[in-house]
Parts: C-alpha cells; sequence; structure tokens
C-alpha cells in the first residue's frame, strides 16, 4: 500500500515523463494532446481524491495507447506511464 507521500512522488514522476513525450515531435499531435489532457487530469487539484485523477488520466492515455501512428519508443513510454498509473491504482 504506497502512502500519501509515495503517490505524490510518483505522479510526479509520472507527470515528468508525460512531459517529455508532450515535446517529442515525432509523437503524433492527436496523441501529444491526449497525454496533455490525462496530465492535466492527474494534476488537477479540484479533484481530490487521487483515485479518481489517475483513473482519468488512464482513460484518456488508453485510448491512445495503440495509435497505429505511434513511434516504438512513444509507445513504450506510453505503456510505461500506464502501468505506473495501474501501480497507484491497484495499490
Amino acid at each position: 500500500m504506497l502512502d500519501e507521500k509515495a503517490v505524490s512522488e510518483l505522479i510526479t514522476q509520472i507527470t515528468q515523463r508525460m512531459d517529455m513525450l508532450v515535446t517529442d515531435t515525432s509523437v503524433p499531435k492527436n496523441v501529444r494532446s491526449a497525454i496533455t489532457e490525462a496530465r492535466t487530469k492527474l494534476n488537477d487539484s479540484a479533484e481530490a481524491d487521487y483515485i479518481v485523477r489517475v483513473s482519468s488520466a488512464i482513460y484518456s492515455i488508453d485510448a491512445i495507447s495503440n495509435d497505429i501512428n505511434l513511434p516504438p519508443q512513444a509507445r513504450t513510454a506510453i505503456w510505461n506511464i500506464l502501468s505506473m498509473l495501474e501501480s497507484i491504482k491497484t495499490s
């Protein structure tokens, strides 16, 4: 079970990985938009429960994780982000 500090640190790491994908010009624009949306949902301070924020982010990213135009390195990074988000959700 992750405590609040560990969850916060993990969310910070996830956000940093999302930022790298958003600035990568080899990633299609629709994918970058979905990642930006997921990052916004994940860091939304108005939503108190982190489980809801994580679930919203997973939903946004999962929709684009199998985009046919994704470069292989971006697909791997997205799967890693999804895995990290799932680890928060299941803890």
